[in-house]
């Protein structure tokens, strides 16, 4: 555990700076009702390079896919397994559809490991105004059949 004992100031104790909120670039309307999230799985890094070379890893997890929750592939008239297209502002994929209870009706997530479906064609390039981190995790989407 990094600093478990004490922070390496002359007090040992840390500093923590509130952070104020402020909401994100590119936020769900009529035409873009969905939140994408993008992120990783268990069995790749980053953008798969080496790890999708690894044949156990590759059987693990093969390909994209775009997590949904069930009521919202309902509505879409979509069946899980189903290809979709999930479209925003800046692009448009094509993957699979998992249903999936545990994310929240209004959200998809997409890992970004598989070039053939690549996440960040969608996602906006905003910056952090601190930070200057760009908001690759979140974007509105909506979905097609």
């Amino acid at each position: 555990m990094l600093f478990g004992d004490r922070f390496p100031t002359p007090s040992g104790r840390g500093k923590f700076v509130p952070a104020e909120f402020a909401e994100a670039k590119d936020l769900p309307d009529a035409e873009f009702p969905l939140v994408l999230n993008t992120g990783r799985v268990l069995e790749h890094w980053h953008t798969g390079t080496m790890t999708r070379r690894a044949y156990a890893l590759d059987a693990l997890q093969p390909g994209p896919f775009v997590e949904v929750h069930p009521d919202d592939l309902a509505r879409l008239g979509a069946a899980d397994g189903q290809e979709v297209v999930v479209k925003s502002r800046r692009g448009a994929i094509r993957l699979p559809a998992k249903a999936n209870p545990g994310i929240h009706r209004g959200t998809v997530f997409i890992p970004f490991h598989f070039r053939e479906a690549a996440a960040n064609v969608l996602t906006n390039d905003a910056l952090d105004p601190f930070g200057k981190i760009p908001e690759f995790k979140f974007c509105a989407v909506r979905l097609e059949v």
